[in-house]
């Protein structure tokens, strides 16, 4: 029998086939909440009680879609643990106050960076400074989740190398610098209300906790200067950066080979005094593995049913590509929508697509994959790094209700402005 394609395969399926997926998006939401021990020691079981079945049946009834999707995970898994390697061994030193002013000072550089590292290679190159910058707050987790909406989705909207939606647009047709000219202004609107928003909130906090300005100084009081140590593997990072630009599996033989002389030639007293542990990759490794199994019936479903949900205007593909993007992982929802779009009659300006629908599914997929934990790659290892620097984080959940409060009506103010 003739396998069957995506689209026919997607219309095949069931609805109820996506219980995996949804079953376990709950369980990592309400097991850290309602029994974090028990999760603790349990969740690689959880990820392979829900991806395995789904998996199996894959493998059995269509697996060129299960090769698909394993292809992408370990494409996935090389980048993130090449850069979470390579970021662990640069260690920036010296008294820096975790006050408001730098901890925005912090947001802004990063959402600058992850144009050009990558929303994930800034992330992790400036979570553990921030985090040594706030360890003397009493309490930073508001700090973290600003990070993560700022540095690990929001900023890499310039460039196709700052998230992989975009990188992926790339390669369908749309030149390289077409996100820098159309979509400057929704990046420099959004990053700046999101960051003003933290200035105010950060004050409050530091006030609230009665700690003077003055007095919120890190380690040596302002007599450490700053100073960065094993600054060598920024040029690691560079290479990663630009292997991404190289087919498979040369992109991930070079990741991994980029990944491995830091691991050797880093001095292992950097990687120490950077608390640093491979136990976040870890989680990640595991969670994801079931993530990307328990979501190919979901992914399949949305690309041969996506037309049914009668979008057809700008702010309704803004809203749509970033709903899902919130919960699936934002590659393929931005391609989804894109092909989509390509279908509307008139005339496609970029990739067969018009601007303005081109401008609000790339800011949908990139800015939206902030409203969750798992919305975008980096954002469930910077939570794995803050815990294991001791900062409380917020819940599943709870991250959900910052990010409701802060982020959704930033994002209908993006879109009276820029797309109605």
């Amino acid at each position: 029998m003739e396998p069957l394609d995506p689209i026919a395969l997607g219309r095949s399926l069931p609805l109820w086939s996506v219980l995996p997926f949804a079953g376990f998006l709950l369980s990592i939401a309400l097991f850290p909440l309602f029994a974090p021990s028990f999760w603790s020691r349990h969740y690689g079981k959880a990820s392979a009680v829900f991806g395995v079945p789904v998996a199996s049946w894959f493998l059995v009834s269509a697996p060129r879609e299960l090769l698909h999707a394993t292809l992408e995970y370990i494409s996935f898994l090389v980048l993130l643990g090449s850069l979470f390697t390579i970021s662990g061994g640069i260690l920036l030193r010296g008294a820096i106050r975790g006050t408001p002013g730098i901890n925005c000072i912090f947001l802004g550089a990063g959402a600058a960076l992850s144009n050009v590292l990558g929303t994930t290679g800034a992330s992790m190159l400036l979570i553990r400074p921030l985090l040594r910058a706030n360890a003397h707050r009493k309490r930073a987790a508001h700090v973290v989740v600003f990070f993560i909406f700022v540095v690990a989705n929001i900023g890499g909207l310039l460039t196709p190398i700052g998230d992989p939606p975009l990188f992926l647009g790339y390669l369908r047709g749309v030149p390289f610098f077409w996100t820098v000219k159309n979509l400057w202004h929704y990046w420099l609107a959004t990053a700046g209300i999101v960051i003003g928003i933290f200035y105010v909130m950060d004050r409050l906090a530091l006030r609230s906790e009665g700690i003077g300005g003055h007095a919120a100084r890190g380690d040596g009081d302002g007599k450490i200067p700053v100073s960065i140590a094993g600054g060598w593997n920024v040029l690691l990072l560079v290479v990663v950066i630009g292997a991404v630009f190289l087919p498979t599996p040369v992109r991930e033989t070079a990741m991994a080979g980029a990944a491995i002389l830091s691991a050797w030639k880093t001095p292992a007293r950097i990687r120490e005094e950077n608390e640093f542990t491979y136990h976040p990759i870890e989680e990640v490794a595991i969670l994801f593995a079931g993530i990307f199994a328990t979501m190919i019936p979901a992914l399949l479903l949305l690309k041969a049913r996506g037309g049914e949900l009668g979008v057809t205007q700008p702010w309704q593909f803004f809203w749509a590509t970033g709903t899902l993007s919130s919960f699936l992982d934002n590659a393929p929802t931005y391609l989804t929508f894109l092909s989509l779009a390509q279908g509307l009659p008139g005339h496609g300006d970029v990739a067969g697509v018009s601007a303005p629908i081109l401008r609000a599914i790339s800011a949908g997929a990139v800015f939206m994959g902030a409203n969750t934990y798992i919305g975008n790659a980096p954002n469930f290892m910077v939570k794995a790094i803050a815990e294991g620097a001791g900062v409380r984080m917020p819940s599943f959940f709870g991250y959900m209700v910052y990010s409701a409060a802060v982020l959704l009506p930033v994002f209908a103010l993006i879109t009276w402005l820029f797309l109605l």
